[in-house]
C-alpha cells in the first residue's frame, strides 16, 4: 500500500519559501529542483501557496535559485509576481517581476 502525501498549504509566499525551500535546500545543499531531479518536466504538486487572495500551486520541478529570485523581491515589493493567462487563456501562471518569460524554470499555476 501507498503512502498518501499531504500537500501542504501555505498563507502566503514569504512562508512557503522560509517553512518548506528553506529547511529542503539547507537539507539538500546540492538540490537545484524541488524534487531533487536534474530534468524531465512534471505535474507533481509540491505545495500551495495563496497571494492575491488566490489559490497558487507549485509544480515539483520548479528550479528552487528562481524562487529565492521572488523571495529577494520581496525586500523591495510587496508583489513580486506578475499573473499571466495560459495560452488557452483557461487558467493563469504566476511569473517573476524582471525574469524573462521563456525557460522560466518557475512553474506555478493557479489553483483552482
Amino acid at each position: 500500500m501507498s503512502e498518501t502525501r499531504v500537500i501542504p498549504e501555505f498563507k502566503d509566499f514569504k512562508t512557503f519559501y522560509k517553512k518548506a525551500v528553506e529547511p529542503l535546500k539547507k537539507a539538500n545543499i546540492g538540490q537545484i529542483r524541488l524534487d531533487g531531479k536534474m530534468n524531465g518536466g512534471t505535474r507533481n504538486v509540491f505545495a500551495y501557496f495563496w497571494y492575491q487572495d488566490k489559490k497558487w500551486r507549485v509544480n515539483a520541478d520548479t528550479y528552487i535559485d528562481r524562487l529565492k529570485i521572488a523571495y529577494d523581491l520581496l525586500a523591495t515589493t510587496d508583489e513580486p509576481f506578475l499573473i499571466k493567462p495560459l495560452r488557452d487563456h483557461k487558467d493563469e501562471t504566476l511569473a517573476i517581476k524582471g525574469q524573462p518569460i521563456r525557460d522560466a524554470k518557475f512553474y506555478v499555476y493557479s489553483a483552482g
